[in-house]
């Protein structure tokens, strides 16, 4: 198969930074990482992940986190102690 087709795009900088350093620290190049999800999109026939609004809980939990009124555990038998108290 011709790999010999190009994609270009704009993209902040600080988001493709990031990308890149993640996708260099499990040995993928960037144009590796685009065809490996334009693989997925058409076995998936669609994106490979499910894209949604958030609800309301949701946005008022990262918000709260936002503000630094979540609740921090030092473990996960905390966080189970919590749950099963609830």
């Amino acid at each position: 198969m011709s790999k010999a087709a190009t994609i270009n795009t704009r993209i902040e900088p600080a988001l493709k930074h990031q990308a890149e350093s993640i996708l260099r620290k499990i040995g993928l190049s960037t144009a590796e990482a685009i065809r490996i999800f334009y693989i997925q999109v058409c076995l998936k026939k669609g994106l490979p992940f499910e894209v949604k609004l958030p609800s309301d809980e949701t946005l008022d939990a990262i918000q709260e986190l936002e503000y630094g009124k979540g609740t921090k555990y030092d473990s996960m038998k905390e966080v189970w102690k919590d749950v099963d108290d609830a």
